[in-house]
């Protein structure tokens, strides 16, 4: 079963500006969770403990410390919400994005809803 993925735009944007080693490293390995799917562990994917969403997750290609951050929604899809570079700046990285990363996700998450008809 293959599992479909979702990039934000900003996720899109950013992959179009990598290098074109990293761009390979990062999908190649969305491309592993899109077969594996949530059974993709460690060392290419670890949750991430500060996050306010419990299945909030990691992605770490083997491309230097680039981290793409994504959780899977109730449609089953993993969204892909923030990702980027953390060289330099380990702690701060987290610090600045997480909070982004629930951010947007909540707001896939309102999207599904509202797109099933829920409240």
């Amino acid at each position: 079963m293959a599992w479909q993925t979702l990039l934000h735009p900003d996720v899109e944007r950013w992959l179009a500006r990598l290098s074109s080693k990293e761009h390979t490293h990062v999908v190649a390995s969305l491309e592993l969770l899109q077969e594996l799917g949530p059974s993709l562990g460690r060392p290419l994917v670890d949750r991430v403990n500060s996050s306010n969403f419990h299945n909030m997750k990691e992605l770490r290609p083997p491309a230097g410390n680039i981290r793409l951050l994504f959780a899977f929604d109730p449609d089953r899809k993993a969204v892909v919400v923030v990702a980027g570079d953390k060289t330099n700046s380990w702690k701060k990285w987290y610090t600045k994005n997480i909070p982004l990363a629930d951010r947007r996700y909540a707001e896939q998450l309102h999207h599904v809803k509202n797109r099933k008809g829920e409240k």
